[in-house]
């Protein structure tokens, strides 16, 4: 049987990826926001692409603070950035 791999949709570009191909922000029940590489981490999680441009549209929209419905800090989207430059 196969299995089926769970599709999440990009912020950024509103694709559909498999999930294991995109990067997640996670907000964690302590409200802190981070990247989470294993995909497991308990909380709220966003999901984008590893397109420099949806990054872009996401900061200029300022789509993760919509999608957890927080101020983001600016030191997330600075680690963010450093992971598509990595």
């Amino acid at each position: 049987m196969v299995k089926k791999i769970p599709q999440r949709m990009c912020i950024g570009c509103q694709n559909m990826f498999n999930k294991r191909d995109l990067i997640r922000i996670v907000k964690d029940p302590e409200g802190e926001i981070f990247i989470d590489p294993t995909g497991k981490k308990s909380g709220r999680g966003a999901y984008i692409c590893s397109n420099i441009e949806c990054l872009q549209k996401t900061i200029k929209s300022k789509r993760l603070e919509k999608a957890f419905k927080i101020k983001i800090p600016d030191q997330v989207y600075e680690s963010l950035q450093e992971h598509f430059r990595g």
